[in-house]
This record gives structure tokens, sequence and C-alpha cells, in this order.
């Protein structure tokens, strides 16, 4: 098939070969209109991709030469999460000159592996996201070198390490994610330096410590996440001056002292959680009577499993989602608590709630079993398992009709992981009899609780049965979830609210309640971790016999201190 090319052929070559010459004539001249982004920033993104195992697509940017083209200098917004078409992407800034690359998005893409140094040479940046993805490893003291930053999202990987104190060098900080990263240590004192915070998501990580006092001088602040604090006591002394904080979310982090009574003047306080803590004193009358709030408000206070005394404030209107559950209040309820979502559990599960099987016209109960979020069933083994779909919200005590069993929820999903159904529905069947029973849960962002109501007195077994259904095998980000069971020790919890009375046989008649007290007290400090906490043989039959008084218990028995949950990923 020898010969010249037709003519045909020549004029459509010579049309490529000029083609080609025009596109690399538009290259030069896009290149002299925006400037050429510097070799050095090149290579480290290039390289940061490469390592990462991620690219954009090809007619995004040109991924092989120029990374400041396309979409990265137009008028395409990248940084919106929800957008996954420029994901992963870039923005530069240009002068016509030289172009610098300023934000870089690698949002919820599973990415794997460590941090690349290289990633640190990206002076320019202003905004970051990695956050959802499954990134190992410390954070590189190098993190300082992005001065630029306003932006910084690192939630939800695997790290490890204490958390740099170079990031206080990063003074034009706006914006700072770092919720379930894996980041552990004390918060460092050099974020004192971060004035121009506006927004600070810290919760669910290893950090230990005190809330640093500096915070209260972060004036721009108005959200502040920090929670599951360890090894540390604080004080909300430092909120004093924040009145213009939207959110404030403390949970866990062993706060004591009392609710601070300036709080009516936080105006834009929108979500409240202070739950799990040590407060004690009364709940101030100002938390319920914040004058920008209505009745059809999204407020959410949560301050279950505190220490908090006296009576709920009585108030002229009703609220929306409180919970002030596991506290030592009073159990008479005020007036609005009958139209307001409040998940007290005063009226059934903490003082003076009947035995059922003491009153004549109420049926005596000794099991239930319920199947979570999803509609009545009966096992393989005969077995009923009552209907658990009401739908619950986020401060919400249901209980069923029949005063069998009762359920409650607390805490509030974000906007992006919002589900107002608070429950969770897999199609996936499972290699055992009672499939169905596993592909419904409840699933709540705070804590869920159920409750067996009037039960016989004695020895109870209880059986969970359940299934993976969300959590995926890493390497993802969804399998960073943790899982914990807790099934409460009665003695501790009617100790800790001083109901002891609570566990004698109610077909006792007489009783000393001093000796009971005595009896519980002894058995607490014989579960103490520490062997210099339990008392020798004979100094328990003194305290038993009333000769020496019992020394106080001021820490949890060892059954709930050396617990160490599993929070690896199950195969199942």
């Amino acid at each position: 098939m020898g010969g010249s090319p037709t003519p045909s052929v020549l004029c459509a070559l010579a049309f490529y070969f000029v083609f080609l010459l025009g596109l690399d004539r538009l290259v030069q001249i896009v290149r002299a209109q925006n400037g050429t982004t510097p070799p050095s920033e090149v290579s480290a993104l290039n390289s940061v991709f490469n390592q990462w195992g991620i690219s954009a697509k090809y007619y995004q940017w040109n991924i092989s030469g120029e990374p400041c083209s396309g979409a990265a200098i137009d008028n395409t917004v990248i940084w919106n999460i929800g957008n996954s078409e420029f994901n992963p992407g870039i923005k530069c800034d240009c002068n016509g000159t030289v172009c610098h690359i300023i934000q870089l998005k690698v949002y919820a893409l599973d990415v794997t592996g460590a941090i690349p140094e290289e990633l640190w040479s990206l002076t320019s940046l202003t905004h970051l996201n990695l956050a959802l993805n499954y990134l190992r490893g410390p954070l590189s003291s190098s993190i300082a070198n992005l001065t630029q930053l306003q932006t910084l999202s690192l939630g939800i990987n695997a790290l490890s390490g204490k958390v740099p104190k170079e990031i206080g060098k990063l003074t034009n900080l706006i914006v700072f994610y770092f919720d379930s990263s894996g980041v552990s240590g004390a918060i460092p004192y050099t974020f004192a330096a971060l004035q121009n915070l506006t927004t600070v998501w810290g919760s669910d990580n290893e950090l230990t410590g005190r809330i640093p006092e500096f915070i209260g001088n972060w004036s721009k602040l108005r959200i502040l996440r920090i929670s599951d604090l360890s090894n540390g006591s604080s004080s909300l002394a430092f909120l004093k001056d924040m009145t213009s904080l939207s959110t404030l979310i403390l949970r866990n982090n062993n706060i004591s002292g009392t609710i601070p009574s300036n709080i009516g003047d936080f105006q834009s306080l929108s979500q409240l959680d202070l739950s799990f803590n040590n407060f004690t004193g009364p709940i101030p009358d100002s938390l319920f009577n914040l004058s920008s709030l209505s009745y059809f408000s999204c407020m959410f206070r949560f301050l279950g499993n505190n220490k908090l005394t006296g009576m709920l404030p009585a108030l002229k209107s009703p609220l929306l989602h409180i919970d002030v559950s596991y506290n030592q209040l009073s159990v008479e309820l005020p007036s609005w608590a009958n139209n307001s979502v409040l998940a007290t559990g005063l009226d059934c599960i903490q003082q003076n709630f009947p035995c059922l099987g003491d009153i004549p016209s109420s049926p005596k109960y000794s099991d239930f079993a319920i199947n979570c979020g999803g509609p009545e069933i009966i096992s393989s083994s005969q077995i009923v398992y009552e209907w658990d779909n009401e739908t619950l919200g986020p401060a919400t005590y249901y209980e069923t009709s029949t005063k069998r069993w009762a359920v409650s929820n607390v805490g509030h999903f974000n906007d992006i992981l919002n589900n107002p159904q608070y429950t969770s529905v897999s199609s996936s069947q499972i290699n055992t009899l009672d499939s169905e029973l596993l592909q419904t849960a409840r699933i709540s962002p705070g804590s869920l609780r159920y409750f067996g109501l009037g039960l016989d007195n004695g020895n109870y077994n209880v059986t969970l049965e359940f299934a993976e259904t969300s959590f995926f095998n890493p390497p993802a980000w969804q399998s960073l979830g943790r899982r914990v069971f807790d099934i409460y020790i009665q003695a501790w919890h009617v100790y800790e609210n001083n109901c002891e009375v609570e566990l004698v046989d109610a077909r006792l008649l007489e009783f000393d309640e001093e000796e009971v007290k005595r009896v519980i007290g002894v058995a607490l400090l014989c579960t103490q971790t520490s062997p210099q906490q339990r008392p020798s043989m004979p100094r328990v039959v003194a305290m038993l016999s009333g000769d020496i008084e019992v020394s106080a218990v001021t820490s949890r028995p060892g059954y709930f201190t050396d617990w160490n949950f599993d929070t690896t990923s199950l195969e199942l």
C-alpha cells in the first residue's frame, strides 16, 4: 500500500499540526495573561497527588503542565464540599506574571497514608481541606510554613501523635476543624495566638488536660466544639466575656463548678451541650429565658449526666429540645414541660418511680425484648421483639403504653449527616436465623439509652445482638467510627445520686437506711482500681459493724475505669 498520501490526508495532517500549534499558542497566551506557577509548587502538587494516588479530571486544568489553568483560575467554585465534580481541586491566584496555589481540596476520597512533606511547601495556601479520609501518622511541625492559612480542615482521619504547637503560628486561621482526626495530647499553649478564629471543632480525639483559659481571649469566636478531654479538670470561667457564641459544645470534659449565672447574656446561642460533666448547683433561670429565642427556635440545651440540683425554672412559655436527665433535680416538672421536647426521665427513671409489680392493677415483668428502630418481630426462638420505630428527636424520651420499657435519645446531628428519624436501615442479608432483626438500628450523635421499667427484683441476663452494617472495613473514613456499649452498674449510679435506698427489696417492710448506705459504700470501696484505696478485711468488718466510719468513695469502681472499649472494626 505504498505511494504518496492523498491530498485529503495531507490536508488532515496539516490541519492537525496547525491545531496543535494553535493550542500551544493559546496556552502561551493564557500563561502570558495569567502568569505561570513556580516549578516548586507544580512539583510539590504532583508529588502529593502521586503519593495519594489521586488526580484531577483532564479537562479541569493542564495536569501534565501548567496547573493554574482551566477551573483553577476561572469562576468555578470548588470549596463547596458538596461539589464532587472538582475534587480533588485547586484554585490559584495569578497577578499576570506568577500564579500561586491558594486552595487545595482533597475531601472524602478515602486517601490513605501519611501527609507528604511536600504539602507544607505550598506556602501560599489559604484554604486546605483534607477531611474525611484515612490519613495516618503525625502532623508535621512543618505545618507552620502555611502562615497564610485561613481555613484548615483535618477532621475525621486516622492521624496520630500530639497536636503540633506550631499550629499556633498560623495566626490568620479563621476556621479550624480537627474533630475525630486522631490527634492527642493537651491543647498547646501556643494556640493563644490564634486570635482570628471564629470556628473551632476539636471533639472526639485523644486530647488531655484542661480547657485552656486563653480561649476566653478569642474574641471573634462564634462556634466552639471541644469534647472528650481526659485527665484534667476545667471550669467555665473562661466563658465570661464570650457572649457572642452561637454554638457551645463542651461535652464530657470533666468540667466542674456551676453553670455561669450570666448565661442569659449569650443571646446568639442556638446550640448548647454541657452534658457528661460534673456541674453542680442549680440551673440558672437565665438559661431558659434567652430573649432572642422563641418556641419555634432551634435551641438545643443538653445538660444531662451532671450533678445539677434544685428545680427546673418556672417559665411562662414552653421550649424545645432540652435534656436534663441523670442529674439530682427534683421530680416535679414545670407547667411548660408537657408542651416541650423534654428529655428528663424525671417522671420515670430517676426518683420515686414505683415498682409496677407492687401495684395490684399493674403487670409484673421479668423480661423484655426490643427490635431497635424497627417493627415487631418474632424470632426463631419465639421471642417477641417489640416494635421501636417511634420518631425520636434530638432530646426525646419515649415510654411504651404498657410502661414496660422506655428509650431516650440525646444529640443533634450536624447538617451534613442529618437524620431526623434517628434510625439506620440496611438491606444486607446477614448469616443468621434472624437476619431481619439486624437490619434496623437506632443511631444517636450523643447518647441512646433503653430502660426496663417496673421490673421485678432479681438477677438478669442481658443479651445484645448486633451486626456491622454502618462502618466499613478500612481503609475508609467511614471505618473510623467507634462503638461503645455501656450497661450501667446500678449501685454506682444510685450512689452518685444519693439514692442507695432504691436498691432495697420493696418487700422489706423495715430496714435501716444508714445500714444500707454503709453496705453499699463498703462494696464500692472494695472495687476501687488502686490497691491503696481498697480497705483491708479487718477494716471492712469494722466499717460494716459500724465501729469506724466508711471512707468516702471519690472515684468510680474499677469495672468502669479499667474497662477497655474495643474501637476496632468487627469482622462478622
